[in-house]
């Protein structure tokens, strides 16, 4: 007697709410800055990463760097970036970001990366030069660097803070219990021990890291994060909606709405951080310079 093979079951794509959905880009200043960056041969986060904010950020004129390529050494289940074997090393690429953040005119710039775990610094040395030479053709710039963990290497961390950014990033992305599942060679002890470093190192320096919401957690286990966070001193919360990039990606078990993203954000706020960003667009570099700005008026005695 023959037997029938069980279907594979398809879940129906979600409909996406209307909160999610944007505007394509498109304005006179989105394209040129489309432009400048093919022109000058750079790599945005907001492209690779497919980050739905691009036409509004782009139109105020303001972008994230990926540096040390396009191509990651990681897989991570989430990630749009793609990943594999990188090229060589383009060491005339923190001269080309710095050129660019002084063509543009920009008041805070957002520097970031894929993950180089094929190199001996893990791409430190190339974070650090980029921090530098912005600062020098654009001193009035703020700098923000979204660093990867560096394999937990200190002396790599060391480096980025030794060139001064203003703000240091490493996002924690999701809960422990996901770790193993969406962040292909991360820890989670290892970011939290980063993010401690950090401000142990270089305590002027403020500290921010991120997370996305609808990959499976609970509202106690972000909590709990949140708790992790602030007791190793960080001073600024991203939270935002995972949208899965394609069908090979980990999926998306939901849609948080506006008020779930309001109580959370309540609720980090409340143990202490200096800012939260919580949204369902938010991203970790979304609005950064208001970010960086609310957490100043913050320690100064000011509204969050």
């Amino acid at each position: 007697m023959s037997t029938v093979a069980p279907l594979h079951v398809i879940r129906p794509r979600q409909p996406k709410p209307e909160w999610l959905k944007v505007k394509a880009p498109g304005s006179e200043n989105y394209l040129r800055l489309s432009k400048l960056m093919r022109g000058l041969g750079l790599n945005t986060v907001c492209e690779e990463a497919r980050c739905p904010n691009i036409g509004e950020c782009w139109h105020h004129g303001t972008a994230t760097f990926m540096i040390l390529g396009d191509v990651c050494t990681r897989a991570c289940g989430y990630c749009a970036v793609a990943h594999g074997k990188p090229a060589t090393l383009d060491l005339d690429e923190p001269r080309r970001v710095a050129d660019a953040v002084k063509v543009l005119g920009l008041n805070y710039v957002v520097i970031t990366s894929v993950d180089r775990d094929d190199l001996p610094d893990g791409g430190s040395g190339i974070f650090a030069e980029t921090i530098r030479r912005t600062r020098a053709l654009s001193p009035a710039c703020r700098i923000e660097v979204l660093i990867p963990d560096f394999q937990g290497k200190a002396d790599q961390l060391y480096t980025v803070l030794d060139a001064g950014p203003d703000v240091l990033n490493h996002n924690t992305e999701t809960v422990p219990r996901l770790y193993r599942k969406a962040r292909s060679g991360g820890k989670y002890s290892r970011t939290l021990e980063l993010l401690q470093r950090a401000k142990a190192y270089a305590p002027r320096i403020p500290t921010k890291t991120g997370l996305m919401v609808g990959l499976g957690e609970e509202k106690p286990e972000l909590a709990e994060v949140f708790r992790d966070l602030r007791g190793i001193e960080v001073d600024i919360l991203t939270l935002g909606q995972y949208l899965r990039p394609t069908e090979s990606h980990l999926e998306m078990t939901r849609y948080y709405t506006p008020d779930e993203f309001r109580e959370l954000k309540a609720i980090a706020l409340g143990l202490g951080f200096g800012h939260v960003e919580a949204g369902p667009l938010v991203r970790s570099s979304y609005h950064a310079h208001e970010q960086a700005d609310s957490l100043a008026q913050a320690a100064a005695g000011g509204c969050r």
